[in-house]
């Protein structure tokens, strides 16, 4: 039986699907983590959100904790219950917000994994022998020249169109978080791979303006998921011998620390990634620091 809380879950829900624009995935994340919280709170009796307490909330991670769920995954699933919460007492439901007092765990700040420019360019150009045939082999290519050549997230990169390609331009149009748009640079060998790629589909740039198929495509037509993609760059690591813990991710972590390595400025790499702010970008300012101090640890003399 519905709750009072479950109810106004669902209209918390649909709110920010309507006016804040989130992705499906931020979406099925919100839903879950209330849904999970609701459950508990429903097992403990608690069917109204005025009802809700810091104990109650304090047992609820007890819980968490005691099935082994990492800092981070409890971080996000507070991070939902505070949205929740505030959000009952903007409509003047709560007066107060009972998750302001609890504190999130203490996170590990871990760099993300990046291929080095070598690594890279190890990646891109290994022949492949996939059993797909041809055009899987030149898909592959283009995919993943795009996706360093632009930074994009997979997940962009899979819901991309022919259309989003600007040829004549050279950029291409992301739908990033929040369907936000921004505008991608294509470097020349992102580009020539994506033309080799849908030539050989039967698409010419100049129909590509108007075309709306999916930009990539598997081989029965339908549109490429981010899975297909993750499978994909595995099977090419091991092809090239590189690290097998590397995913799409990386690749975005590697372009933005390229860049910064570069010389690039950091509201300009911001930008590129489509980062609604400069804090998530200045990990990669670590990275660059961190590749520094290697080289200087291997290349000084008295380093050591």
């Amino acid at each position: 039986m519905p709750t009072e809380l479950s109810q106004l879950a669902e209209t918390f829900l649909k709110r920010l699907e309507q006016e804040r624009n989130f992705s499906p995935h931020t979406l099925r994340a919100y839903t879950g983590d209330l849904g999970e919280f609701i459950g508990f709170a429903q097992e403990s009796g608690v069917g109204s959100p005025g009802a809700v307490t810091h104990l109650l909330l304090r047992n609820y991670l007890a819980q968490l904790r005691a099935r082994g769920l990492g800092k981070s995954s409890t971080a996000r699933k507070l991070a939902s219950l505070r949205s929740f919460f505030r959000f009952l007492c903007k409509e003047g439901i709560l007066e107060s917000n009972p998750v302001k007092a609890v504190r999130t765990p203490r996170l590990e700040h871990r760099l993300p994994h990046v291929l080095g420019s070598e690594e890279v360019s190890r990646l891109l150009e290994t022949p492949f022998a996939g059993s797909e045939g041809a055009m899987a082999d030149l898909r592959d290519k283009a995919i993943l020249e795009v996706l360093y050549s632009t930074g994009m997230r997979v997940g962009e990169l899979t819901s991309c169109n022919v259309g989003s390609v600007d040829f004549p331009a050279e950029i291409v149009k992301v739908m990033g978080k929040r369907r936000k748009e921004r505008f991608c640079p294509l470097g020349s060998y992102a580009l020539t791979a994506l033309l080799a790629y849908l030539e050989a589909r039967g698409i010419a740039p100049i129909q590509a303006p108007r075309c709306r198929e999916p930009l990539f495509t598997s081989l029965r037509r339908t549109r490429l998921t981010s899975r297909s993609v993750g499978r994909m760059l595995s099977a090419r690591l091991a092809q090239a011998g590189l690290n097998a813990q590397t995913h799409p991710h990386t690749l975005r972590h590697s372009f933005a620390t390229h860049l910064l390595d570069r010389g690039a400025d950091l509201r300009s790499v911001q930008e590129l990634l489509g980062h609604a702010s400069l804090s998530s970008t200045q990990i990669y300012t670590h990275l660059s620091a961190e590749r520094l101090k290697q080289i200087y640890e291997k290349a000084h003399p008295r380093a050591h």
